[in-house]
């Protein structure tokens, strides 16, 4: 039998964290995060990390729990939050993961089929741009570095190949070779997947813009300088909320400026996402703009759960 999860997705600032802490309190689950951001502890305000009182008392897992200064692939993730859901199963409760990483959801759903989830347009360019520079063995001793065995199985004119296994391990932290071997394997889980969006991505901007206003009002400003001016801040670093602050910090760019980019990467991020999910047919979409005054997320979501076979704690 496969493990039952529960899995919230959806876009930034679409209501993720309120409706999985509902749901836990009436399936008496506890939240595994799929944020790729809130992992790291002494950042809270950029990464919108649920406070105790939005928590109400609900266990949440995988949050605040890695140095600033430390790697963390989606391997790692998908080790340790399929650890965490284990955990939470055996004690007699319902898994519930709740976040907007793609990555992270898709690899720890899907028995971690990397090949298909590691993707970046951005990375892809570079490395090509590199190959016409420097040509196919240069790149070949690039993928030595971390994968000797693809490195000596690929051909120095094969370049998407080469390509490919370098973009995995970049993403991922994970080689090609392990990655073959990873995704053969079958998935554990038989997830009821639930997103939350609107249909008009107008309301669901002003959403984005209104929490990085409110981000400002808790001190985003200080946190920011904080993170910026560590060194080896890995990942985190590259925080959305962080490095549009830069130009301010250097006396470039006005606050006003730096925070509307803020503002427009968080929207250009929460529009990745949704293309991201929506390649996801198992996902029940709820379109919050669209209920009626007499209908709930809470409700509908807590409908689907119920005919997939989970019960309310009471």
């Amino acid at each position: 039998m496969k493990q039952k999860l529960i899995v919230i997705c959806g876009p930034t600032a679409s209501g993720k964290t309120e409706l999985s802490v509902s749901l836990a309190e009436r399936f008496d689950g506890e939240v595994v995060s799929a944020d790729s951001m809130q992992i790291y502890k002494d950042i809270s305000i950029a990464t919108a990390k649920p406070t105790p009182e939005e928590m109400r008392g609900i266990r949440h897992h995988m949050i605040d729990f890695l140095s600033l200064s430390e790697e963390f692939s989606v391997a790692d993730y998908v080790r340790l939050a399929g650890e965490c859901i284990s955990d939470i199963a055996d004690r007699g409760k319902v898994p519930i993961v709740c976040g907007g990483t793609g990555l992270y959801i898709s690899s720890l759903i899907n028995g971690i089929s990397f090949d298909e989830t590691c993707s970046s347009t951005e990375l892809r360019e570079e490395l090509s741009r590199l190959a016409e520079e420097k040509g196919g063995e240069y790149l070949l001793d690039i993928l030595r570095e971390f994968d000797l065995e693809s490195a000596n199985r690929l051909h120095p004119n094969n370049l998407t190949r080469i390509i490919r296994a370098i973009e995995v391990y970049k993403i991922s932290g994970v080689t090609m070779t392990e990655a073959n071997k990873l995704s053969q394997k079958e998935s554990p889980y038989d997830p009821i997947m639930i997103g939350l969006n609107y249909s008009d991505r107008e309301l669901l901007y002003e959403r984005v813009n209104l929490r990085v206003d409110r981000m400002l009002e808790m001190g985003l400003l200080d946190e920011a300088k904080m993170v910026l001016s560590m060194e080896n801040v890995a990942t985190a670093g590259q925080a959305i909320g962080y490095k549009e602050f830069k130009p301010y910090f250097a006396g470039e760019k006005s606050l006003g400026e730096c925070v509307e980019n803020v503002k427009q990467d968080s929207r250009r991020y929460a529009k990745r996402q949704l293309t991201w999910f929506r390649r996801d047919e198992r996902i029940n979409w709820i379109y919050r703009d669209l209920l009626s005054n007499d209908e709930s997320e809470f409700e509908i979501a807590s409908e689907i759960i119920r005919r997939n076979g989970i019960v309310e704690k009471y």
